[in-house]
């Protein structure tokens, strides 16, 4: 077969010499002629790179969203799986689900409804059509799901296997997240972590600054004074108590 490696044609030749009451043939011999001969197959040095020259970021909020799920360990085994959704432009945490079990189609719609909620009010559909990115985690990509987000205004975007960088906003969040948030707060169990993770309703976060001085930042746009007062700081964790110290360190 052309597809064979010499170290399966060694294989091959040998079941048949012992079949036949024959030694052998050596293996490293196998390898010589074969390579003589040009029949060794070429060695697979990794798919074709594909350039990552696009942009996630966008001009103005809503035009694209991003969501991607993370996982947070507990000291006791438990574990808690978080989906989130951020705009692609001011980077705004709009809302997030969590769960003792694994995310499925049911939380990311979930999740979808509570960003729509936290842009636009109670719409039954966007008054225009926006970017849902997400990379090919089976709850994203569930045909139910896909439905539901185009029937509320929203247009799936998957990553290409395999490319984290293509939704890399997203993956910043994560560990910006877990450096800033997980590793510096107690996590005894499931039922902590989820109690200091804020309402999907009252989310808002300053969680990196924004590279691009045109970009007015979720904290100080025109959003009601009082959302802002209702939900200030780190994705709302700070209400747990947990987080006065990282709330120190970043000059809240």
């Amino acid at each position: 077969m052309p597809t064979y490696g010499y170290a399966r044609v060694w294989a091959r030749l040998r079941r048949k010499a012992l079949a036949e009451g024959r030694p052998p043939a050596n293996r490293k011999r196998v390898y010589r002629v074969m390579k003589v001969h040009g029949l060794l197959l070429d060695r697979h040095a990794g798919g074709v790179e594909r350039r990552h020259d696009g942009r996630i970021a966008v001009a103005r909020s809503n035009l694209r969203w991003c969501s991607d799920g993370f996982e947070i360990g507990c000291d006791n085994g438990e574990k808690v799986r978080v989906a989130f959704a951020l705009d692609c432009c001011d980077r705004e945490a709009m809302g997030h689900v969590a769960t003792t079990e694994g995310l499925k189609g049911e939380d990311v719609c979930d999740l979808m409804v509570t960003a729509v909620e936290h842009r636009f009010g109670k719409v039954n559909r966007l008054p225009q059509t926006i970017e849902w990115l997400t990379d090919n985690g089976s709850c994203f990509i569930a045909g139910p799901t896909r439905r539901f987000a185009r029937d509320i205004g929203l247009e799936p975007l998957t990553t290409p296997v395999q490319s984290s960088q293509s939704n890399g906003m997203a993956e910043a969040f994560v560990r910006t997240f877990k450096r800033d948030c997980v590793s510096v707060n107690p996590a005894p169990d499931a039922s902590t972590v989820m109690l200091a993770l804020p309402d999907g309703s009252t989310i808002t976060t300053s969680f990196t600054p924004i590279e691009r001085s045109d970009i007015v930042h979720p904290a100080s746009s025109s959003r009601p004074m009082q959302h802002r007062e209702k939900c200030p700081g780190f994705w709302g964790l700070q209400h747990s108590g947990l987080l006065e110290p990282l709330l120190a360190r970043c000059g809240e």
